[in-house]
């Protein structure tokens, strides 16, 4: 992995060591668990374990065709191009591919296993919505993303959270083991669907945790390096409310990659701070302040 200059993170390379850790425990745990139930579970983690693989080698083809997003050229979006050459300079890594999806939505998201596979993708809502200065803003931040590791991370922690997944719907549909060791033995498929139920929801915590940490971290790099915190403070104002006023219909649509947008999408009350997988917008804005005056200084 190529060394940027984007400023490092101590504490997002620590929290994404200590979550890997803690989900591998949690994994290891949930195969023993099935192993001394008995169960023949070797199907669903070769399915499992394919779809990590297809996930983390074509995550950035995935996210593109999901989000209807198109790679554009240089002659199709100069500015934009102009943006992203400016910043891969200015941060010393390699330029990820640009692209555009087609929504009103006012988002933009990084995805791709390392930086020479990345690519950074923004809305034309949000094209419409943002000045020059704020757009850099937002795309530092992606950029950041990348250069950081955390969207890789992000990928293979999912892992658990699918096997888990996977196991809860085969145990609720098929029973898993038959239902009963011989006549008497405690019911397979309710514990396999228990078990399966904590590990998905320990994984989900986990993984929603570090999500929330990774965006402060990518606010506060993209504001150090572009040095213009009110810049970004602005996009994300900006962006926040206009999500709101998105019809709802719209925003269910993209909520399945909230975690990797520069903005969640979602709509009236805000849901509880510890299933977000972005921190409040108020916390956000508090940190770019104290940057702001820390650059003043």
């Amino acid at each position: 992995m190529t060394a940027t200059r984007f400023a490092p993170d101590r504490g997002l390379t620590v929290r994404m060591t200590v979550t890997m850790f803690l989900l591998g425990l949690v994994y290891v745990a949930f195969m023993a668990a099935l192993v001394v139930l008995g169960v023949r579970a070797i199907a669903v983690l070769l399915i499992a374990a394919g779809l990590l693989l297809v996930q983390f080698l074509l995550s950035d083809k995935i996210a593109l065709f999901a989000m209807h997003g198109r790679e554009v050229s240089p002659q199709e979006a100069p500015e934009l191009h102009g943006i992203v050459d400016r910043l891969s300079a200015m941060a010393g890594m390699p330029k990820p591919r640009v692209a555009i999806a087609n929504t009103d939505m006012p988002n933009a998201f990084a995805t791709g296993r390392n930086q020479k596979n990345s690519v950074v993708c923004v809305t034309t809502g949000l094209l419409r919505r943002l000045d020059a200065r704020e757009l850099e803003g937002v795309i530092a931040h992606e950029m950041s993303h990348v250069a950081h590791r955390d969207v890789a991370v992000m990928t293979i922690a999912s892992f658990l959270g699918v096997v888990a997944g996977l196991m809860t719907r085969f145990a609720l549909y098929t029973g898993l083991g038959g239902g009963r060791r011989g006549n008497n033995g405690p019911p397979i498929g309710a514990i396999v669907f228990l078990v399966s139920g904590l590990v998905y929801a320990v994984s989900f915590l986990l993984t929603r945790a570090l999500s929330r940490y990774r965006e402060l971290a990518a606010d506060r790099a993209a504001a150090l390096l572009t040095q213009r915190p009110s810049a970004l403070a602005s996009a994300l104002t900006k962006i926040s409310g206009d999500i709101a006023r998105i019809p709802t219909r719209d925003l269910r649509e993209a909520q399945p990659f909230n975690a990797f947008f520069f903005a969640p999408a979602i709509s009236g009350q805000s849901i509880a701070s510890l299933l977000s997988t972005h921190p409040s917008l108020e916390r956000r804005l508090e940190q770019l302040a104290r940057i702001s005056a820390a650059l003043g200084r």
